[in-house]
């Protein structure tokens, strides 16, 4: 039976995102790891990916609970720091303008986060799961567990939310962010050459999910590599690429989506 109308109201399952996110992201970066790759021998279907498919597959069913879960924290809490006067302001500037402070602002706002989940043992173990994938292509990266997620993302929009950035130059930001963390995961050789030292690339981020103890806690920066260099946590050998990804030592994390969401949650082997 046909369905007329549009969906305006009520919790829904984004199918039609998922749709669009298995279409473009498979259009786009399969192709591209297959022309550019950085590990020739890695299959598409390599171990694992069924695992990494799943997050794929739930991060786009649940968009509306994922931006629920994100949005809503900042405006509940922090809307006594919001002023009209302010958030007139900041979204009357050029829109490239308030595109780079957005950047800029999410950046450093999340590159403490992100730290605080590599030094913080309670939030470690729900970061690990990202950290769990031994092979680095563009499906890795939706490696993400839920609580992950919704902290990260929630505390980043905090300031965008109090300083009242415009729609526009927000929505470019999320389009841009969501294709440069797919990318810089991707199985692809590009080094970039000097754009490197501006933007993070795929060999920045993949020495951060290096499976080396010198490069354990570092390149934080989603976005920036500046930030890293400024807060002594640049790692970026020339001309090199990790030998293996993983975590070094520590103990291990399941293998599976479901394991893998119960994982953090459980008490760890000789803890109280």
């Amino acid at each position: 039976m046909p369905v007329d109308g549009e969906i305006r109201g009520g919790p829904f399952l984004g199918v039609d995102w998922l749709l669009l996110n298995v279409i473009v992201y498979s259009a786009v970066f399969i192709p591209l790891e297959r022309l550019f790759a950085l590990r020739t021998d890695q299959p598409v279907f390599r171990r694992e990916w069924r695992t990494d498919l799943a997050y794929f597959f739930v991060s786009s069913l649940l968009v509306q609970v994922i931006t629920l879960l994100t949005l809503k924290p900042a405006m509940v809490l922090f809307d006594w720091a919001r002023t009209p006067a302010m958030a007139a302001r900041v979204a009357a500037l050029p829109a490239p303008v308030q595109f780079a402070a957005i950047l800029v602002l999410t950046d450093l706002t999340q590159y403490w986060i992100h730290r605080a989940f590599h030094r913080v043992p309670a939030l470690w173990r729900f970061h690990a799961v990202h950290h769990s994938a031994e092979t680095m292509d563009w499906l890795a990266g939706s490696r993400l567990h839920l609580v992950d997620v919704a902290l990260t993302r929630g505390l980043t929009y905090v300031p965008i939310y109090v300083l009242g950035f415009a729609e526009g130059p927000l929505f470019a930001y999320v389009a841009f962010v969501s294709i440069q963390a797919t990318f810089i995961h991707a199985n692809v050789r590009f080094t970039f050459g000097p754009l490197r030292w501006l933007l993070a690339t795929p060999q920045f981020h993949h020495w951060h999910h290096a499976a080396d103890p010198a490069a354990v806690d570092k390149n934080f920066a989603v976005h920036l590599p500046v930030l890293d260099r400024l807060f002594g946590s640049y790692h970026l050998p020339e001309g090199r690429w990790p030998a293996a990804y993983g975590i070094a030592g520590g103990p291990p994390v399941p293998e599976g989506y479901v394991r893998q969401f119960i994982h953090p949650f459980r008490r760890p082997a000789g803890g109280a």
